[in-house]
């Protein structure tokens, strides 16, 4: 099979290198792919975004799969424009991938097909939203419909943080542009976030294991949100009681909800959900892996990645015999100093070529120069360890994040300490 992987980041790094361990890849593109793609198959300099370039170069070269990897060309229906060309794709079509390109349309379905979540309103109008959140009080979510790349979600713990928090969006400073054009407000959830992943063929899904992010810059959960500084899978919070639950009540119908809807969704459901003191409440839908959930994730699956991702896109799950997840994994991310804010680029890194046993490199944000590696996006680098436990997996990616070289870098060091305390191994 010809695949082609589109994106750049870590979460397309990760999903390239399990693509290229199946016997049924003969050929492996990425576009425009990393460093670390190309060390695995060929990078080709199409933007993700391109999808007139992503079309003409799977005809080009005769690809037999698509995987597409972020979710803007999800949302904008490159899938759509795949299967136009009689090219399968990995993806959910653009009217699905609206489960995360709109927070009110997500948030619509959940509430039609009694999906458990935050209690919410929707806005447009700046005067009707600040009036609700004044009559609602603090602490209080505000969320940009749109995509917002990870940062449109805020948590306001102060009436005059929430205020600011609309102002910003549908005031004249208009932060998020469109995406921020309409806005969610929705009840605080408090409990503890976790992350689940279903591979779906519109119909049937397989559960992938549960994962838990670190979104927080700093140490001790502080700082501002990030695209994430580390993850590890499983999460302890996702018992067996609590992923029968989130099954039952979120996953199944989420995708029946679809199915009525007109849009069955295909591809990768990430469902966020807040385990809360009545169950699991979903958070936010998302229509691709997450990154650097992918990057633990995906690893863990015993079975064949591509083969997994192939019977999902042509409907076929049900002919899947599905592997058993296996061992824990956890990412450390090494970003440059000054993320998520502004940060320098063009620092070189060394010691990638030196991971211990059980340790390896995913390539987020870094460009060739002159023959050397260098870093060229805020979070850079992200190491994996993989273990038979999750002391193990995270003594790994540590003892790997350590043979790292780049000057002004740093990372979180107190990754998976909430999974460690759950297991009483901290």
């Amino acid at each position: 099979m010809k695949v082609l992987v589109v994106g750049s980041g870590g979460r397309e790094h990760a999903i390239a290198r399990e693509v290229k361990k199946s016997p049924k890849c003969e050929l492996l593109l990425c576009a425009p792919g990393n460093p670390g793609m190309a060390e695995l198959g060929e990078c080709v300099p199409v933007k993700a975004d391109d999808l007139d370039g992503i079309v003409a170069l799977a005809k080009e070269r005769g690809i037999d799969f698509v995987v597409v990897g972020p979710e803007g060309p999800l949302v904008a229906g490159l899938t759509d424009r795949l299967s136009e060309a009689g090219i399968p794709s990995y993806g959910p079509s653009a009217l699905a991938a609206r489960l995360e390109g709109s927070k009110a349309f997500s948030k619509a379905v959940m509430k039609k097909y009694g999906i458990p979540t935050a209690a919410f309103e929707t806005f447009v109008d700046l005067d009707a939203a600040l009036a609700f959140v004044r009559e609602k009080g603090a602490p209080i979510v505000v969320k940009a419909s749109g995509l917002a790349a990870g940062k449109g979600a805020i948590v306001c713990e102060t009436l005059a943080q929430a205020e600011e928090a609309l102002t910003d969006m549908l005031g004249e400073k208009a932060v998020f542009g469109e995406s921020g054009r309409e806005v969610v407000v929705e009840e605080f959830m408090s409990g503890e976030e976790a992350s689940l992943f279903a591979v779906c063929d519109g119909r049937d899904y397989v559960m992938l294991s549960s994962a838990q992010d670190h979104k927080r810059v700093f140490d001790g959960d502080k700082g501002p949100n990030t695209g994430g500084m580390g993850a590890y899978a499983p999460a302890p919070v996702v018992t067996p009681e609590v992923l029968e639950q989130v099954k039952k009540r979120i996953v199944e119908p989420t995708l029946e909800g679809m199915v009525a809807e007109g849009c069955p969704y295909r591809g990768t459901l990430y469902v966020g959900i807040m385990q809360t003191a009545e169950g699991p409440r979903v958070v936010e839908y998302n229509c691709r892996f997450g990154d650097p959930e992918c990057q633990v994730v995906l690893p863990l699956y015993k079975g064949d990645v591509l083969e997994l991702l192939h019977k999902a896109a042509t409907g076929r799950l049900k002919e899947l015999r599905v592997e058993e997840n296996a061992g824990s994994a956890a990412i450390v991310v090494v970003a440059a100093e000054g993320y998520p804010g502004s940060y320098p680029k063009g620092m070189e890194i060394r010691g990638c070529d030196a991971m211990p046993e059980g340790a390896h490199v995913i390539h987020a944000g870094t460009a060739r120069k002159d023959g050397k590696l260098v870093s060229a996006g805020g979070r850079v680098l992200g190491i994996v360890g993989r273990g038979d436990d999750l002391k193990q997996a995270l003594d790994r990616a540590y003892a790997g994040v350590a043979q790292v070289e780049m000057e002004k870098s740093f990372f979180r060091r107190d990754i998976g300490q909430k999974g460690l305390r759950r297991l009483g191994m901290n």
